[in-house]
């Protein structure tokens, strides 16, 4: 029997939910809770495909594609890893996490657009200040930087981890330098470094009139409010830190595939739906990764996952320094000369010439190739079922 799904909480009670925050749903909220309920349904339309040479047949529906949703995320991650593959280089990796303290993360709430471009800008420009300073490396990075707001039982929780080479070319580009062995940058001068830059942004956002505030931080639009607010976000640590580093280049491709186009709750951790109430599991890293189980009614359920969803626009993966889009392709054949690697020492998969063309939609029980018999599009009912006599 196929397990609880996040669209089947939606479906039993999305509606009574969106009745009764009418006024304060938005347009985006709307159209994920729409896009995950009717995913893999007939409504978005799909097609009938069959086997010519053992007679199955199985009907496959469309997905919503929507990034949201816990079931499009799996053919979304293989693609990007795909293409992101052949950009690894054979050096050491570091996984660096930047984290907003809960009185920032409660105005990021309010304002993400503004505030996650923020985030990415002064975490990329901390890693590369520091690193291109000689006292600590002195050398030009690149890195990969994904946002999850999520914590475990899906409180909002405002981070950003960061995926970073283990050194760069030198300022002149003439050689290749590489962070000591298991160090990369120290934590503490990277969260001074982090802090300043961040509050120094969040500060003229505010002075261009960029943020919005209201319910229990409306006061924080007073210049006064604002600045003992920042004042008091300056006195404290800002969590930076850096989890030890990944032994290879396949570790980086494992990491990210589970990272990269995470939602906030995947349908592996749903448990049971009884009485109007989810119960889900998540891990206490306070304690050891102790694993918990979490019973919430399905309303407070679908508000905390709806805490997640991204404004238009925003991009929850992206690239800088020589990982940049505009020049990847240069900087990292630039980077393969430094470290004086042949192309075929730096793939991590196979060649296509070394692998089996896999059959397209194979056949659940011959396994040989199936065949399109029908297609119904979104809006369109679904077929007759007798279409899959026909020989065409």
């Amino acid at each position: 029997m196929p397990g609880l799904e996040v669209a089947d909480i939606f479906r039993r009670h999305g509606e009574a939910w969106r009745q009764a925050h009418d006024g304060h749903l938005g347009r985006v909220e709307r159209r994920v809770m729409s896009a995950i309920e009717l995913c893999r349904t007939a409504a978005l339309g799909g097609h009938v495909e069959g086997c010519r040479a053992c007679g199955t047949v199985r009907v496959a529906y469309n997905s919503c594609r929507n990034r949201h949703c816990p079931k499009c995320q799996g053919a979304a991650a293989r693609d990007w890893l795909e293409a992101r593959a052949g950009d690894l280089l054979p050096v050491p990796y570091f996984h660096v996490v930047f984290t907003l303290p809960a009185e920032i993360a409660a105005i990021a709430f309010q304002n993400k657009k503004v505030v996650y471009g923020i985030l990415f800008r002064t975490a990329a420009d901390t890693l590369r200040i520091i690193s291109a300073d000689p006292k600590h490396l002195g050398a030009g990075i690149g890195l990969i930087a994904v946002l999850h707001s999520w914590g475990q039982t899906l409180s909002y929780h405002p981070h950003l981890h960061c995926i970073v080479p283990g050194g760069g070319p030198s300022p002149d580009g003439s050689r290749w330098i590489a962070c000591r062995p298991g160090f990369f940058l120290p934590v503490r001068v990277l969260s001074r470094l982090f802090r300043r830059l961040f509050l120094q942004a969040l500060r003229a956002a505010f002075e261009a009139g960029q943020l919005q505030f209201f319910g229990e931080i409306a006061e924080l639009a007073e210049p006064k409010a604002f600045a003992r607010l920042l004042t008091t976000a300056r006195n404290r640590d800002w969590v930076v830190y850096a989890k030890p580093p990944f032994g290879g280049p396949e570790q980086v491709l494992a990491y990210l595939s589970r990272y990269t186009h995470r939602v906030a709750i995947a349908n592996s951790r749903l448990i049971g739906m009884e009485d109007g109430k989810v119960t889900f599991r998540w891990r206490d890293y306070r304690h050891g990764r102790r694993p918990r189980r979490m019973t919430l009614d399905a309303g407070e359920f679908i508000r905390r996952f709806l805490l997640h969803t991204l404004p238009d626009g925003v991009h929850r993966i992206r690239h800088y320094g020589f990982l940049a889009n505009g020049h990847r392709v240069t900087r990292l054949a630039a980077c393969r000369t430094l470290l004086a690697a042949r192309t075929q020492e730096m793939t991590v998969r196979p060649e296509p010439a070394m692998k089996a063309t896999p059959v397209p939609r194979p056949c659940p029980c011959c396994g040989r190739q199936m065949v399109t018999l029908a297609v119904w599009y979104h809006g369109q009912a679904p077929p007759r079922r007798p279409f899959w006599n026909d020989s065409s």
